[in-house]
């Protein structure tokens, strides 16, 4: 049985999403395990322990499980964290020695990761497979005001040129990667991640919004992780543009709503611009949760300043809701501006507003997005991602 090692140093893959940094790399992490788990492959997912409450690993389906090592205090920042790398380094292979395990392969996610995965694929003479999942160069010439640690800044290309291969979402991600690294083509596996199609499907639009306790005449919705890079303060100043006659409300769900400041921020901006009553945040949500979300909603908005792949796009739209967002990263390669949504060259609340618009106005057309969105969603499957993993991991098997 080959036995696959996933590393996911600081997103454990059963922490609830939308909280902190939990988000759609968290995802890709546990629907690709399962999937392999399910084809047969033996796989390990080491990440840190975040709670004292973790075992030291847990089963999540016959051939998976989750290993949770001791690296750095439970509550530390995750810019923080490169110096505990040693200590989940020694972890990893410490379990791996007791229990004896020959891994035929490491597949790291995330920077962090990547530099702990080095380490451990060398020690154990097997292949590296790489995920970053976001690049911090890309982040940076993305938004005026982004910041990201100088360690990850040198990690990165390090990391890049020591793997045996790197898994980009998207082609603009594998330009990029190509551009700042000065990486070969061959180098680089365009894998898109893809949507549980058995968790994400239509619900009838007035169940769900009954369900959810929503009466607004149309919904436009929020999902991920509550950062300012995701553009929420545009979506926020949208909703103030729209006519009267619309009757929309904005629900945004994420983040924690006791301990996050950046909602306590966006709170403020929506009372400023004299939206009490039609900004509403729910905090995070069970993921099984989400599809009376998408389903509840006429649109999902995604004003992201960058986007390495886009997932909660993907679930709305196996929903049947269309999309609109930002014409950056990977959205645009799946969302077909005009068919299944609309992608926005501009960060600002006027494109969004008038797109809005144009649909509310306009049943039809956004009927016709919805069963569009559905359509594109059903072609993308986590089923169909994993047997390009499994391919990628044969090839890469053999060589070694």
């Amino acid at each position: 049985m080959t036995r696959i090692a996933l590393i996911s140093f600081h997103g454990c893959p059963v922490v609830q999403l939308g909280r902190g940094y939990a988000g759609g790399m968290n995802v890709y992490v546990l629907q690709s395990a399962r999937q392999l788990g399910a084809q047969g492959k033996f796989v390990d997912i080491y990440t840190r322990r975040h709670d004292s409450a973790d075992p030291e690993f847990e089963s999540i389906d016959s051939n998976v499980r989750v290993i949770h090592v001791d690296a750095g205090s439970y509550s530390q920042e995750k810019n923080d964290l490169y110096e505990y790398l040693p200590d989940f380094q020694k972890g990893v292979l410490n379990f791996q020695r007791a229990w004896k395990i020959n891994y035929d392969l490491v597949h790291s996610h995330y920077w962090l990761s990547g530099c702990a995965g080095t380490v451990i694929a060398q020690e154990w003479n097997v292949p590296h497979v790489v995920n970053f999942h976001t690049i911090a160069k890309s982040k940076l010439e993305s938004r005026i005001g982004e910041k990201e640690p100088n360690q990850r800044l040198v990690s990165e290309p390090q990391v890049s040129n020591q793997s045996d291969m790197i898994v980009a979402s998207t082609q603009s991600e594998k330009e990029d990667l190509k551009r700042f690294f000065k990486l070969k083509d061959s180098k680089i596996s365009v894998i898109s991640p893809g949507v549980d199609l058995d968790l994400f499907k239509p619900i009838n639009k007035y169940d769900a919004r009954k369900s959810l306790g929503f009466c607004q005449k149309y919904m436009v919705l929020s999902v991920g992780r509550i950062d300012p890079i995701k553009g929420l303060d545009i979506l926020i100043g949208t909703m103030e543009l729209l006519s009267d006659s619309v009757q929309a409300s904005l629900v945004i769900v994420g983040g924690d709503l006791e301990k996050d400041r950046e909602i306590e921020r966006l709170k403020s901006v929506a009372i400023e611009l004299g939206l009490e009553g039609k900004v509403f945040f729910t905090g995070a949500v069970d993921q099984r949760e989400l599809s009376l979300y998408y389903s509840a909603a006429d649109v999902l908005a995604l004003p992201s300043y960058y986007e390495s792949f886009g997932l909660v796009a993907l679930e709305a739209m196996a929903c049947g809701t269309p999309i609109i967002a930002s014409r950056v990263g990977g959205p645009k390669s799946f969302i077909k501006s005009g068919q299944n949504g609309y992608l926005v060259p501009w960060h600002c609340p006027e494109p969004y507003a008038q797109r809005l618009e144009i649909l509310f106005n306009n049943p039809s057309l956004l009927n016709s997005m919805s069963d569009a969105a559905i359509r594109k969603a059903k072609t993308m499957g986590w089923d169909k991602v994993t047997n390009k993993l499994i391919q990628l991991y044969e090839c890469l098997i053999l060589k070694q």
